[in-house]
Parts: C-alpha cells; structure tokens; sequence
C-alpha cells in the first residue's frame, strides 16, 4: 500500500514536515510494509518558502531587514531554478509571530522589511520572483515595501514622511515620487502567492476582516481603512489601474499592493502554486491513500488552504483522502463533504491548548489508527 502524507503546519506546534513525519513514524510501526510519500505542503503562508526550497533543492541567502516593528531581523530568500528564481516568504520579515502580544497593531507595523528582501533578490538579478503572502502583522498596503524600493511619500507641500510609514502616520499623505520604484520593478515579473482572496477595502477587505486578527479595535480598524483608501488612490492614480477590487489585493494587509501596480505581477493561490512545485498530482495518482492535515479544519478549509487543494485534487483523481487535524471550526462539515474522513486530534471538550502539550504523541495514536483501518 503506497500512502501519500502532505499536511500543512500546525501553526504554533508542528511545521509541516514535522507534521508529515509524526503520522509518517506511527504507520511505520504499525504497517512497516506501507511505502510512505512525505509531502510537506503550505499554501502561500508561513513554510511556504521552506517547501518549495526543499522541492526545488535550491539554496537559502541570509539576509539583515527590518521587521514588522522597524526592528532588525534576519530572513531568508530562497534561490531556485539554479538562481534564475527567488522565493521570498513575507511573514519572515512581517509576520505576526515577530510581534509580542502586548505589542499586536497593525497602527504601528510595516512591510519595509519585505521590500528590503525584495531589493535583495533584485539586486541578485533573478529573473523572477515569488512572494508567498500570509501570516502578517501588518495592514499598511504594502506602503513600507514601496518605501523600500525608493517610493518617496510626500505631503502637500513636498515634505517627505518618515520612513516607514505606518497606516497611523498616513493621514499627511497627498504626493508620491514612484520614479525609483517603478523603475526597480519594471523588468521582473512577480508572483504573488496567497491563501486569500479578499479586497483590499471595504467590509470584506483587509481592515475589516483582518484588522481585528491582528490587534486592531474598532477605531483602529477605521483609521487604516481611510489610510488604505488614500494609499490606493494615489496608486490608482499613478497607474490608472484599477488595484482595490482586485481579489486577493487584501491578502496580508494589501502588501502586495505596489507590486500591482509596477510589477509585472499576477495573484494566485498559494496552495495550488505550492502543488505544482511539489508535484502533488502525479503523486496522489500513485498513491492508493492521502493523508492530509491543518490546525484547524473550518469553512475557510475549502478557501485556498491546503486541506481543501488537496481532498478536490485527490476526489479528482480517485483517491480517498481523510484529514488529521487540530480542532474543528465553525463550517467544518462543508469541507468535510470532500474528504473520506476526518480525525481531530482534541477530544470532546478538550481546549486545543492542552491536546497540543504533546503533539507527536497524539500524531502517534492517529496514525496506528490509520494504518490498522487501511
């Protein structure tokens, strides 16, 4: 029997490879005659870089930025294709996770330090480049991206603004000198990977759904909608495209923003991009089982996350899929309609704190579980 394993993290317990070999090690023991398929997979968030490097067999560059606090980090651009492409994984350079709780509010945080990675691909003279949204703490449209790639933010009197320039500090903003940014984008195409498909504005838009995610209260939430609106029509304004209504545009704050509107860039979902890197679908049709998984299985499964992607493509090819995972959310049973089972590893009234104290050993009985039942 020939079982394919390609769960995504479990956000704060087990990256996906992880993940991929706690079920993996469990069917060992129990059906040691099961030749095993590891797949790690992710869908444009955090680990996106780190399976497609993995894929690719490419190499990983170091590189000092800001984070979303305007504080100094260290992240990674991922070089494939024999450096021809650079992945870049924004949460490593804006991610919620840099920020402490006492801290979270997408007021203050900024996207410079993405823009700084990009500026080092570029200057890496890669041919193309892949951004992998999700996991931000950050709601500034992209504007500290665009400061990093010499966008000049002015006020009306051509004063520039500070760098960076959080949606807080946006209220001044009337006049943009993009001459350096477009200029810096022009000649490579970019691919914007996410697992959302949001607009940019209104009550579906980043603010509103993500703002509270993030550390936003109501006032805050108001204050970056109309920093967001100004910032879109000055962008808007620049180009003549039309950049808001674009699905996905909200995806991690509207960071990927500037880069509709001077890049060569195109949105698509990042579980699909990640299957194609992977080869997902020539290895589910050799399989005669998928095993899949997240943290938390809900409506939004179905939605460009990876549980969703890979029970459709598997349903496609004939090959039953069940899913291991955290706890079960509201709407969980839409996505369950497209799966052969589905195994949470929490108990009936149990907090997902206490059934993640130990993880691996819950993967464990699970996947004895699986492979006495297959």
């Amino acid at each position: 029997m020939r079982i394919l394993i390609a769960p995504d993290s479990f956000k704060g317990t087990l990256t996906a490879a992880q993940a991929a070999e706690a079920i993996a090690s469990a069917i060992r023991a129990t059906r040691p005659d099961a030749q095993l398929d590891l797949c790690p997979m992710a869908d444009g968030g955090e680990g996106t870089l780190d399976v497609i490097l993995h894929a690719a067999h490419g190499r990983r560059r170091r590189v000092p930025v800001h984070g979303p606090l305007f504080e100094p980090v260290e992240a990674d651009v991922a070089l494939i294709d024999h450096a021809a492409t650079a992945v870049i994984e924004l949460a490593s350079a804006a991610g919620l996770t840099l920020v402490p709780l006492n801290r979270r509010n997408p007021l203050h945080t900024t996207t410079y330090g993405v823009g700084q990675l990009i500026a080092a691909a570029l200057d890496a003279q890669v041919d193309r480049i892949i951004l992998a949204l999700g996991g931000s703490a950050t709601i500034d449209g992209g504007c500290g991206l665009a400061q990093a790639l010499g966008c000049r933010m002015l006020t009306a009197t051509g004063r520039e603004l500070d760098t960076p320039l959080t949606p807080q500090k946006m209220s001044d903003l009337r006049l943009l000198d993009v001459d350096a940014l477009a200029e810096r984008l022009e000649s490579t195409p970019v691919t914007i990977a996410v697992d959302v498909l949001n607009p940019l504005l209104g009550p579906n838009g980043a603010a509103a759904v993500f703002g509270p995610q993030k550390g936003a209260d109501a006032a805050a939430v108001q204050t970056i909608e109309s920093a967001l609106t100004r910032w879109a029509d000055l962008l808007e304004g620049e180009t003549g495209r039309d950049l808001r209504t674009q699905p996905g545009a909200g995806a991690a704050g509207g960071a990927a923003l500037p880069l509709l509107a001077f890049a060569e860039s195109v949105i698509v979902p990042g579980a699909d991009l990640v299957m194609q890197h992977v080869k997902l679908p020539e290895r589910i049709a050799a399989a005669d089982l998928v095993i899949t998984g997240e943290g938390k299985l809900d409506r939004q499964s179905l939605m460009g996350k990876v549980v969703g992607a890979v029970a459709r493509l598997a349903h496609s090819l004939d090959v039953p899929c069940i899913a291991v995972v955290g706890t079960l959310g509201e709407g969980h049973e839409q996505t369950a309609q497209v799966l052969n089972g589905v195994i949470p590893l929490t108990k009936p009234n149990e907090s997902p704190e206490a059934a993640m104290q130990n993880p691996r050993e819950r993967f464990n009985a699970i996947g004895e579980a699986i492979a006495r039942y297959f």
